[in-house]
């Protein structure tokens, strides 16, 4: 056997692994464009789908339709205005004659129907807590205001508390087949409420405000500086005289001293706003926000409207917030240009 020639070994070594190298190289872009054909072929080779028109249509009808297209719902729930809409579809997303692929969700808002199905008893309830009653109602329908007060609300003298409601139109119990506007005839309390008129002369300002607020006489503020031996912050006179009897709404003239001494940062003052008349008193408070950023009551009171006076003494820059029935009517800030 003759010497091996290592030159031709290397060549022919070097010659099979080019081979090699480039054969595995072509396999595996083969792969790869096999790959990405199986992929593009399953992307466009996907089956493509109209959308069915399923609004106003029984659930059960719909998820039919849905399933002949290889569609797939995903259902949301929502109360509506209409017990007859129970059931049905009320809206669907994408629209009908989208063209979609085949598997795709579609986004279905089927009807609970309403909150309620019948007319609540809102007899001998005050109409303060019914307006709130079906505030709470309407928020539970998502806004869709199910029930409103047919305005202005009837008004009748009655021995019933003032603002009672004494009937309502529709009756308890009528069904509801959408939204409903309720009429409500309310207390106005006797004809003939009196009040006798409290002692009020001599007596501070902060003890005035509490009996106001507590014995219902409706009332109106002046400010006048002080004579002779006479003290700050106090009622010096009133009109009528204290243990007159005076019908309800009469008003009270009350007569009162500015502080004996107004700190450099606080200011003295009388708060007037005039309020509209209202059927029977209703909840008033005067807040003031102090520039500490804190809260102060100043006075509550139920007032039938009108003038609206309270005198105050408070920081300079304090903001004054009147509400009546938690609603604002009015702000304003105090001691500043």
């Amino acid at each position: 056997m003759g010497k091996l020639d290592l030159s031709s070994i290397e060549s022919y070594v070097s010659s099979h692994l080019r081979v090699f190298i480039v054969s595995v190289i072509g396999l595996m872009i083969f792969l790869m464009i096999v790959a990405v054909s199986v992929f593009f072929i399953a992307v466009h080779g996907e089956e493509q789908t109209m959308v069915p028109d399923v609004v106003d249509k029984e659930l059960a009808q719909a998820l039919i339709e849905l399933q002949a297209k290889e569609l797939y719902p995903r259902i949301d729930l929502r109360f509506s205005q209409a017990s007859k809409d129970k059931g049905l579809i009320l809206e669907q997303e994408p629209r009908p004659g989208s063209i979609v692929k085949a598997g795709r969700r579609i986004r279905l808002v089927v009807s609970q129907g309403v909150v309620l199905n019948k007319v609540e008893n809102f007899v001998s309830s005050s109409i303060d807590e019914a307006r709130m009653d079906i505030q709470t109602i309407n928020a539970a329908a998502a806004g869709l205001y199910l029930f409103t007060i047919k305005e202005p609300v009837m008004y009748q003298f009655s021995s019933e508390p003032v603002g009672t409601i004494l009937a309502q139109k529709p009756v308890q119990g009528t069904q509801i087949s959408g939204p409903v506007e309720m009429e409500f005839v309310v207390s106005k309390g006797r004809d003939n409420l009196t009040v006798t008129v409290p002692q009020l002369t001599g007596v501070t300002l902060s003890s005035a405000l509490g009996t106001i607020s507590s014995s219902g006489i409706n009332y109106k503020f002046t400010v006048r500086e002080k004579t002779g031996s006479e003290k700050g912050e106090t009622i010096v006179s009133q009109s009528p005289i204290a243990g007159t009897t005076v019908p309800l709404s009469s008003v009270v003239q009350l007569t009162v001293t500015p502080p004996d001494r107004v700190a450099a940062n606080e200011v003295f003052g009388l708060f007037t706003y005039r309020i509209p008349q209202n059927p029977y008193p209703l909840a008033v408070r005067l807040e003031a926000l102090l520039p500490t950023g804190t809260t102060q009551r100043v006075f509550t009171v139920n007032y039938p409207g009108g003038d609206f006076t309270v005198p105050y003494k408070l920081p300079k820059g304090s903001e004054l917030i009147l509400t009546m029935l938690n609603r604002e009517l009015h702000r304003e800030k105090v001691g500043t240009p």
